[in-house]
């Protein structure tokens, strides 16, 4: 059994005027209650533990090295930060009095010829509409919704597949705006291309086995609010999100045997020009 280093056994070593009867479990000396740190089994002393953290540092949870490791969704972070960076612009806009809003939301006047509808030829909104959003209730859900996801398809897919499923989710959304909704009315939100996402991970679960039940669950529920009268919900973007995000999800499953994944990228593009050429139609009839 070791000795007590310190030969007044019953006093503390740090502070000699208070008596206690624990001993470090380290090195064997007595320590007060104000020096005592619980161990595994017993006590330690402030300098003992100070040298088992410098030999052992503490590694970090799980949690934590999976969202910020090497394998972190990085590519959702920074869509995320994109949407609360212009969500701030847009908060700022509307208390200067600045037309923030009015320049990012996307109606379907804008893919007519220019002056239809009173307003110019302006395509790109079928993006910008995307990371704009409306209220602080509706960032904070979408971008809750989107980390989940993202969470689980992000190191699935890899980073360069995701940011193009959501691309593509987030401009299939506007198409549809453009294709089912009134040509006046304008939609922003990240909607339609969390709704890819869901998509994207419907296909992949059911081709790799997966139960997909709790996933149509959670589809039809999403899916029926928007169609909830005076919920103020784009369920057309939706239902354009969804279908553009199975049919990327069907690609990739399709395409991610080694024989096959030459035909990847061409079966993208060859999708982004059918939609693209479907976002002029109004330019032809």
């Amino acid at each position: 059994m070791t000795q007590p280093v310190d030969a007044r056994a019953n006093f503390c070593y740090r502070h000699p005027d208070r008596q206690s009867y624990v001993l470090c479990q380290r090195c064997g000396r007595t320590i007060c209650g104000e020096c005592q740190t619980p161990a595994a089994v017993g006590v330690v002393c402030p300098e003992c533990m100070a040298q088992q953290r410098a030999t052992h540092p503490r590694t970090k949870p799980a949690w934590v090295t999976r969202l910020t490791g090497s394998g972190a969704p990085v590519v959702t972070y920074a869509i995320i930060a994109v949407c609360v960076v212009v969500f701030i612009v847009q908060t700022l806009g509307s208390l200067l009095g600045l037309p923030v809003n009015s320049a990012l939301v996307y109606a379907g006047a804008y893919s007519y010829p220019g002056g239809t509808f009173g307003v110019g030829f302006e395509p790109w909104r079928m993006f910008t509409s995307v990371f704009a959003h409306a209220n602080i209730i509706h960032i904070a859900l979408n971008m809750y919704t989107l980390f989940v996801f993202g969470m689980a398809l992000e190191p699935l897919l890899g980073r360069a597949r995701y940011l193009t499923l959501f691309l593509i989710s987030g401009f299939a959304g506007s198409l549809g705006v453009l294709l089912l909704a009134s040509p006046v009315q304008p939609v922003l939100g990240a909607s339609g291309a969390i709704f890819g996402l869901f998509g994207a991970f419907f296909i992949i679960q059911r081709r790799l086995g997966g139960s997909a039940t709790q996933m149509l669950v959670l589809l039809a529920i999403n899916l029926g609010i928007g169609f909830l009268p005076g919920f103020n919900i784009a369920w057309q973007a939706h239902v354009g999100g969804l279908i553009g995000g199975l049919l990327v999800g069907l690609i990739y499953v399709e395409t991610r045997q080694p024989q096959r994944r030459r035909w990847q990228l061409p079966l993208l593009v060859l999708l982004c020009v059918i939609f693209v050429a479907i976002s002029l139609i109004h330019f032809f009839v």
